[in-house]
């Protein structure tokens, strides 16, 4: 659905890599907008003082430092979505149900806040818009 193009952007020869890994992706005949949304991501700048990717849509990280990861699984995240047509939805869910089971079958559940007072949970997931509609029938509540 992506392609993260990570690069070593202190390797003397990073620009000649990023021809060569373009080229490589060029011949393996990909679908353009696989090549099009390419996320890329300029890392070891903790290495140079006050980096600044000088590429459009470059992502500047360290990953020894964390610095930019979370911006970066942001963009990975968005454009994940936009590619699969999911969205991301908190749902309110009767633990005593079977909500809870039919969404870890049908979709991906990220977080569970569990309200034990009330044996209720908020359930945030990645869901398709096809079946976010057959949840939605299936529990109308």
């Amino acid at each position: 659905d992506l392609i993260v193009h990570v690069r070593d952007i202190t390797h003397p020869e990073t620009i000649l890599q990023k021809a060569t890994v373009l080229s490589v992706l060029r011949n393996l005949n990909l679908p353009s907008h696989l090549l099009d949304s390419m996320v890329e991501v300029h890392n070891k700048v903790d290495l140079i003082e006050r980096y600044k990717p000088t590429e459009e849509n470059a992502l500047a990280v360290s990953a020894l430092h964390g610095h930019g990861l979370e911006e970066l699984k942001q963009e990975i995240e968005k454009k994940i979505l936009t590619t699969t047509g999911k969205k991301i939805v908190t749902v309110n869910i009767n633990l005593e149900g079977p909500q809870l089971s039919w969404l870890y079958k049908e979709a991906t559940v990220q977080e569970v806040e569990v309200m034990p007072e009330d044996g209720t949970a908020k359930v945030k997931v990645i869901i398709g818009s096809s079946a976010f509609g057959r949840y939605k029938n299936l529990f109308p509540n």
